[in-house]
């Protein structure tokens, strides 16, 4: 019985979110302008946004008090309508992992890494963060444990050549998906832009149409300063899709809301816990009823 209630219980109802009791509760007490300003208020400390939490509340104000909750969740809900398909996966796949220190890049990377190797995928991993030794030291260590290649060098070493080595070698040994993790320095954005550039060019001159996918990590709990991370990150480098990690972590968790309405990068992953299996695809609809959840 234990394990067919977890199977049906979905991931994302550990998001902390308590929203939806916060607006009922400010409801049950009568509608007026006080109860419509808290509303906008509600929602903008959810990370919504001050755009979005106020074109919410002047839409639900012309719907009845009973029907604003269901309202506020179908206005979301209907921001992530523009989920892309999932496409069929290029042989050799190459995922280009992106983010700052500190969102989780290297373990969204590895637990990835699993995901894939779990499904009978031939899976090697570029360990590009030479800036930062942890970083390889971490990726060899899921290397080991999960069982599949990594293609290293020494820390301060070229992450270009890297990338370029990690090609060569899937190629060779015939790997269906590579993964290759990026340093996390936001630093200095010009130095930024041209090493993922440069690591972007060297991919290219084995694979032509890579990488196939540059994957933006973001960590929920900072908030609204994670649009800031996408816009800098997608005008250097094209991003095609985000991993949204530590969801369960915040109590706020409308973050999502806001990177999509913001970027219109969608939302591909969702990390919400500290193992290999809480790496969840998106879910744009569990993850609004989670977030009004009772």
């Amino acid at each position: 019985m234990f394990s067919f209630l977890k199977k049906i219980t979905s991931p994302f109802t550990r998001i902390k979110s308590a929203l939806g009791s916060k607006i009922r509760s400010l409801f049950s007490k009568g509608v007026n302008e006080e109860a419509y300003e808290e509303l906008e208020r509600l929602l903008y400390e959810a990370d919504l946004g001050a755009e979005m939490a106020a074109n919410i509340v002047k839409d639900a104000r012309k719907v009845p008090e009973d029907q604003i909750i269901p309202f506020v969740k179908e206005k979301i809900l209907k921001l992530f309508s523009a989920q892309p398909e999932p496409k069929p996966l290029a042989s050799p796949h190459v995922i280009l992992i992106v983010g700052i220190n500190g969102s989780g890049k290297t373990t969204s990377l590895a637990k990835l890494a699993q995901k894939y190797h779990t499904e009978g995928k031939k899976v090697l991993i570029a360990a590009g963060d030479t800036f930062r030794a942890a970083a390889i030291e971490q990726l060899e260590l899921w290397a080991t444990k999960i069982g599949v290649d990594i293609i290293k060098a020494k820390s301060g070493g070229d992450p270009s050549a890297v990338a370029f080595d990690a090609i060569q070698a899937a190629i060779a040994r015939k790997a269906d998906i590579i993964l290759i993790d990026t340093a996390g320095r936001l630093q200095n954005k010009t130095d930024l832009m041209h090493e993922l550039s440069k690591i972007r060019r060297v991919i290219q001159k084995l694979i032509p149409d890579a990488p196939h996918e540059t994957l933006l990590v973001l960590d929920a709990t900072l908030g609204q300063n994670t649009l800031d991370q996408a816009k800098t990150f997608h005008q250097f480098t094209p991003i095609t899709g985000v991993i949204l990690t530590k969801l369960d972590g915040t109590a706020k968790g409308g973050i999502a809301a806001s990177v999509q309405k913001q970027t219109g990068i969608p939302i591909l992953w969702a990390g919400l816990g500290e193992k290999a299996e809480d790496l969840v695809p998106f879910d744009p609809k569990e993850y609004v009823e989670a977030l009004f959840k009772e």
